[in-house]
């Protein structure tokens, strides 16, 4: 399974439509949060910080110490980090450049979220964004990743040849 996902050509096309799906989400919410006036991320802090306590809570404490003494002091910070960083994430994912990366960051993203106490589509967007992790290269096989790395490959191997470093020595 591994291996079609990282060199097969119906997969990069499968995983096209999966970066399509994940990074049109990301890209709406963070757009939403930013057009929407300004965004403050302290709402949503205290609320998974309520969510800590009772009888049975669905926050755990280490995440809630992490909520109460760094997020929520630097609230305004993280309100920033959450519109950009889907906005990023998001054109990351439709681009297809630095997939890998926008990938790995939109699972903290959502982690964060779930963590916090907060469902919604996070679950899914995890599993989606694991299967764009894994396929590696393939995933940005349609989009940008693929020039951009055609074109580090064709400079490493101009680098590498004899030419260049006979060229060089003399």
């Amino acid at each position: 399974m591994i291996e079609f996902l990282r060199r097969n050509l119906w997969a990069s096309a499968f995983l096209f439509l999966i970066r399509l799906y994940l990074g049109y989400t990301w890209i709406s919410a963070g757009l939403g949060k930013i057009s929407g006036g300004s965004f403050d991320a302290t709402g949503f802090l205290n609320g998974a910080l309520a969510k800590a306590t009772g009888e049975r809570p669905i926050v755990q404490g280490w995440w809630a110490s992490f909520l109460e003494h760094v997020a929520l002091p630097n609230a305004g910070l993280f309100s920033i980090m959450v519109q950009w960083g889907e906005i990023l994430v998001g054109a990351g994912l439709l681009l297809g450049v630095l997939t890998k990366t926008a990938a790995f960051f939109g699972i903290v993203m959502n982690m964060s979220f779930l963590l916090s106490g907060t469902i919604s589509s996070s679950p899914i967007m995890i599993i989606l964004s694991m299967f764009v992790l894994v396929a590696h290269t393939n995933a940005g096989r349609i989009g940008l990743d693929y020039y951009l790395l055609s074109k580090l490959r064709s400079k490493s191997d101009r680098d590498r040849s004899p030419h260049s470093s006979a060229a060089s020595s003399a």
